[in-house]
């Protein structure tokens, strides 16, 4: 077993031990997982998960360094870290610097990052990766001796930091209340016919989970309409809609069976569900516990309002 899989392994292992002896609410785990460390470096992509791990780490006492992915980070972050630093999507030997020079051993990854920018002309002169970045990446853009999947990028990077002794973590661990727990979070519930899609699109989402592909699938009578690549949940969703212009299809929406808590953690919000009302889907499912959840309770009231069914199940 390599060492990225025994810290997977351990990541893994405690959380789903920590997991069973917690108590749950209808729609959300109540509390944090982990004792946060005194100090924590966080590298934050697109979205809110970002600030809301903040949050948590600040109300448990945590002073967080936070490098900002410039393009994707919010602002915000700024006004609620203990310092906070702009950086270049490929230049994580700064970033290890950054880290170093902030006395910094614990570091997490939270937000995302469109992927698709890695796929774009010139991706590496529009990039600017500094040294160790360029050597890190040679056998996957260049030589093409390695591969390109998330798992395989991200655990490159994770490698890396642990070489100047960074230990990567699960954000989870300290914002356990943004993990969905398993039940109906709508006043509607799906109709024998939608669960039956649900249950087709689980298993289909779970294997392309397994294969490295997408963490998403949208499905219409156990017809498959859109599968979740590289354009990420929400093009998707978009592209469901535009092939089923009656509208009433799934969204199943799962972990990797292999997934590692510790980053590209399935997640929803109000962006996934106004995609879903406004492309004409009609079910949202999602795996409980391995899912997070943002903003639940105005995720849930748009869903209400909407007629929009969301179950978490395992």
């Amino acid at each position: 077993m390599t060492n990225d899989e025994k810290l997977r392994l351990s990541c893994s292992s405690s959380f789903v031990i920590r997991l069973l002896s917690m108590p749950q609410s209808n729609s959300t785990l109540t509390a944090s997982l982990s004792p946060a460390p005194a100090r924590i470096g966080l590298m934050a992509g697109w979205g809110r998960y970002p600030l809301l791990v903040v949050e948590a780490l600040r109300r448990q006492g945590s002073e967080v360094y936070c490098l900002g992915v410039v393009g994707h980070a919010d602002p915000k972050l700024a006004e609620i870290c203990q310092n906070f630093q702009w950086s270049g999507l490929a230049r994580f030997g700064a970033a290890i610097r950054y880290f170093k020079r902030h006395a910094v051993t614990d570091v997490i990854m939270a937000g995302k990052i469109h992927k698709v920018l890695l796929f774009q002309p010139w991706m590496i002169l529009r990039n600017m990766p500094d040294l160790r970045t360029y050597r890190m990446f040679i056998p996957h853009f260049l030589t093409r001796s390695k591969d390109c999947k998330d798992d395989t990028l991200l655990g490159a990077i994770v490698q890396e930091f642990a070489r100047e002794g960074m230990r990567f973590g699960c954000p989870t661990d300290y914002a356990a209340e943004l993990l969905v727990s398993k039940g109906q979070l709508t006043r509607r519930g799906p109709s024998a016919w939608q669960w039956k899609d649900i249950r087709f699109g689980w298993k289909l989402a779970k294997e392309m989970g397994r294969l490295d592909v997408g963490q998403s699938v949208a499905i219409k009578d156990q017809a498959v309409l859109a599968i979740e690549a590289v354009e990420g949940t929400d093009e998707c969703i978009r592209r469901a809609g535009v092939l089923c212009q009656a509208g009433g299809f799934t969204v199943v929406k799962v972990a990797k069976p292999q997934q590692d808590m510790r980053y590209d953690v399935p997640t929803i919000g109000m962006r996934t569900v106004e995609n879903i009302a406004s492309s004409g889907g009609r079910v949202l499912a999602i795996e409980a516990s391995r899912t997070i959840l943002l903003d639940g309770p105005d995720v849930i009231d748009f869903a209400d309002r909407h007629g929009l069914v969301i179950v978490a199940i395992d």
